[in-house]
């Protein structure tokens, strides 16, 4: 890699990263970005700790929510290499999953498109569970246990292995497919291959990884266990981003599971504690080439190994291999990659196999673009403009410039359009009007300026059309002239 390509990368991170903390109000910030086993760029923007004046660094400790999974689905494949257990084994086996797979087809396709699950079509596999294809929708455990964490009551019981799976057990109704037919992000399936592990192993859960990832691998912060990461001097403070827009500081929201060793499969799912510097030894032993690989060549080439469709994005076909997104061309290029939140404190790695650069970022709050921030990192150190390679930048900046208020003639009536969410918004305010509804875009990179919404399910078209004069919107039978 040449040096500006390097360079080029740290003045992307140096100049984004703060526009996009200002813009989210995140406190604290992380980064680290290797090629070829080195540091391109690593440190930290921001606070660990607003109120004690402590700054992030490369160093700080995170919560690293479902980047775990990746961490899991190792575990799995370890015990596979062992042959303590075959991923095409029914999850049954080793757990107290009593669910069967939905059989039977479509019930009323043309109608209601629900699906019948009244014959059996054989049983879920560890296969099954590390893809997200068991056919069973979320059942929302994380959900639960984060509200918890944060002092919300939710009334459902799930303190225990027992708990658990009386939840679990309890959702036969909610299948939805055969199973390897559909993906459902699920956190319960990897809250169970945290059970499968800590049954053939033979240990607690968090103990196996400790001991079969993290210390081989010299990862010697990172831990599951609450009680390590209060201690440490480097930790961040967690921050709770609440929808009116206000950061309150918070506690961490899962609980020691050095307390509760045989459920600690618990936090599976998502609770990994490591920092940046850290994830880059991980991010490396998937990495092809490795000397001393924890996972056999092919084992690691089947767990980066797409088998599930997901819903396209920017860059076309993506789907889930063993706790990794795969990306099939990211600007000429396989990306592997997987984000993580545990809404007081979010996460992001992602990495190019073939050409051996990878992204690790951390903020102790919510609401960072990381992929989008990763993505750039990943198209500069290709040699490309992170503003010109990655359509999010292109959309956002498309998204500001039609967003403010529109009149009509001689400012007779005035609408507003704002962007939120990733969606632009049309809000009317006037003695007979009081409504804001989003704008459905016709073609999803905004590039024809045309939208739509919804009126009693008939669509309304709405047009933005740019001249020399200014831009205009188009509403029915209103012409608007943007003022501000």
């Amino acid at each position: 890699m040449q040096l500006s390509e390097s360079k080029n990368a740290a003045q992307f991170i140096e100049q984004y990263i703060p526009e996009a903390m200002r813009e989210t109000k995140t406190p604290g910030y992380s980064v680290a970005v290797m090629k070829d086993d080195e540091f391109v760029y690593e440190g930290g923007f921001g606070w660990r700790d607003r109120e004690r004046f402590l700054p992030a660094t490369a160093d700080t400790l995170y919560g690293i929510g479902s980047c775990t999974k990746a961490f899991v689905a190792t575990a799995v494949l370890l015990l596979a290499e062992r042959g303590a257990l075959k991923l095409e084994d029914p999850a049954e086996r080793y757990i107290p999953l009593k669910l069967r797979a939905a059989g039977g087809t479509p019930d009323g396709a043309s109608d209601s498109g629900a699906f019948d699950g009244s014959a059996e079509s054989g049983p879920i596999t560890i296969h099954h569970l590390l893809t997200h294809s068991s056919g069973l929708p979320s059942l929302s455990t994380s959900e639960i246990l984060l509200q918890q964490g944060l002092g919300l009551e939710t009334g459902v019981p799930l303190a225990s292995a027992e708990d658990f799976y009386r939840w679990v057990n309890g959702a036969q109704d909610e299948i939805s497919a055969r199973p390897g037919e559909r993906f459902f992000y699920s956190n319960e399936s990897y809250r169970m291959l945290g059970h499968i592990i800590q049954t053939v192993s033979g240990m607690p859960f968090y103990r196996f990884v400790t001991e079969n990832i993290l210390q081989p691998l010299g990862m010697s912060r990172t831990t599951f266990v609450r009680s390590a990461y209060e201690r440490d001097a480097d930790k961040m403070r967690p921050y709770w981003a609440k929808p009116d827009g206000t950061i309150v500081p918070a506690e961490f929201p899962y609980p020691d599971i050095g307390l509760i060793p045989d459920f600690s499969f618990i936090v599976a799912a998502g609770g990994l504690i490591s920092s940046v510097r850290d994830m880059m030894k991980f991010l490396s032993a998937n990495m092809p080439g490795r000397a001393a690989p924890l996972l056999k060549p092919e084992t690691l080439g089947r767990m980066q190994t797409k088998y599930i469709d997901r819903l396209a994005g920017y860059y076309g076909s993506n789907g889930y291999g063993y706790g990794w997104t795969i990306t099939d061309n990211f600007l000429g290029h396989k990306m592997v990659a997987h984000g993580g939140s545990i809404e007081v404190s979010t996460a992001y790695a992602a990495f190019l196999p073939e050409k051996r650069m990878s992204v690790m970022l951390a903020a102790n709050s919510s609401g960072m673009p990381h992929a989008t921030i990763a993505e750039g990192i990943l198209g500069a150190l290709l040699g490309q403009d992170p503003y010109e390679a990655i359509p999010a930048f292109d959309i956002k900046k498309r998204m500001n410039l039609l967003a403010g208020t529109y009149e009509t003639y001689r400012r007779t009536v005035s609408v507003r359009i704002f962007a939120k969410g990733g969606l632009l918004y049309l809000e009317q305010k006037n003695p007979f009007l009081d409504s804001v509804v989003p704008l459905i875009p016709e073609d999803d990179s905004l590039r024809n300026y045309r939208f739509y919404t919804l009126t009693e399910g008939v669509r309304l078209p709405i047009e933005f059309r740019a001249g020399s004069k200014g831009i205009d919107l188009y509403i029915e039978r209103d012409r608007y002239h943007k003022v501000g």
